[in-house]
């Protein structure tokens, strides 16, 4: 659709309808989008090639914004309809450094909860998130054995499942809410963001760039 620069266009948070985070609306030429996803500077041709496979191939009305240490890909919305996109997504999943990145955290925090506080404890964050994800209909999880899957997987060397990013939101809260409580700080959140290390440089950075942007990054922040 557009290929814009950043100061062509106004980026301000705007509270969600149902939800308590702010969300970030890009406002261009009286139309509003939102975020879908975040590269790195160094991921140009990553960025061009997801924008032209949504505005192209899949007839979404997108934009592509250029800035300095990054390029990000918002998708069009009414706001009046903000909270009904949110539960349904935009049926594109997340870039695969993003979905990585909160299966080595969510990893990273289960071994930390079973090494500290021991199995009981671990096995009652295994259940918890189980009841989350299922609840929230993840593709791919409609088991406790997927679950534990996903807790024992290499995300690097296997098929991460096609998880949207309004699931990795909910995913990023759940985590900081379960590991809140089990460990009755956010202390945590250091530790288990240590575990994004095994992802390369650049994809490193996109993760960190769109965690800074996401409604639910501030948490682990």
């Amino acid at each position: 659709m557009f290929i814009l620069k950043r100061q062509d266009v106004d980026i301000k948070n705007v509270q969600h309808p149902s939800k308590e985070q702010p969300i970030p609306i890009l406002y261009y030429q009286g139309q509003t989008f939102r975020l879908l996803s975040v590269f790195a500077a160094a991921q140009e041709e990553e960025a061009m090639a997801l924008w032209r496979d949504l505005t192209d191939n899949r007839g979404k009305a997108c934009v592509l914004l250029e800035e300095t240490e990054r390029f990000s890909i918002w998708g069009k919305i009414r706001l009046d309809a903000l909270d009904q996109d949110s539960s349904q997504g935009s049926g594109q999943p997340a870039a695969q450094a993003l979905i990585q990145g909160c299966l080595l955290i969510l990893q990273a925090l289960f071994i930390d909860i079973e090494d500290l506080l021991g199995a009981k404890q671990a096995n009652l964050f295994e259940s918890e998130i189980s009841s989350a994800l299922m609840q929230w209909r993840f593709p791919q999880v409609n088991s406790e054995k997927a679950i534990k899957s996903l807790l024992t997987m290499d995300p690097l060397a296997t098929q991460v499942p096609p998880w949207e990013e309004h699931h990795l939101q909910r995913l990023l809260e759940e985590m900081h809410r379960l590991g809140k409580d089990a460990f009755g700080n956010a202390n945590f959140t250091e530790r288990s963001l240590d575990a994004i290390e095994d992802l390369s440089n650049n994809e490193q950075k996109q993760f960190m760039s769109w965690l800074s942007m996401s409604p639910s990054g501030k948490l682990w922040q």
